[in-house]
């Protein structure tokens, strides 16, 4: 079962989460907010928008790596994910955040 880490960074003090396979390989990345209860609010947003495929934007890095972002409903990037070295792996990571995300539990 996957599960979510929330952090505040050392190096500018903003909060992340990760959302973690059961493997605890890493998933899906935040961007960084400036309180707890905003990084609070986008693992819920994850754990609403991670089940519809139309939230996710599959994406192809200049190197000609592959990653994605999940979006919620109103455009906002809620997480991207780490980067692929192929367009399989990278639909892999989705379906792994569509299995993850809903009823994961928040470690800190």
């Amino acid at each position: 079962m996957g599960y979510f880490k929330l952090f505040k960074s050392e190096k500018n003090g903003e909060y992340y989460f990760n959302l973690k396979a059961g493997n605890h390989e890493t998933i899906l990345t935040s961007e960084g907010y400036k309180a707890k209860s905003g990084a609070e609010n986008g693992i819920e947003s994850v754990m609403k928008n991670g089940a519809s495929d139309s939230n996710y934007d599959r994406k192809e890095a200049k190197n000609g790596q592959f990653f994605f972002n999940l979006k919620a409903s109103n455009g906002q990037i809620i997480g991207s994910s780490e980067m692929y070295t192929s367009k399989a792996g990278r639909d892999n990571g989705i379906e792994s955040v569509k299995k993850n995300a809903p009823g994961a539990e928040t470690k800190e």
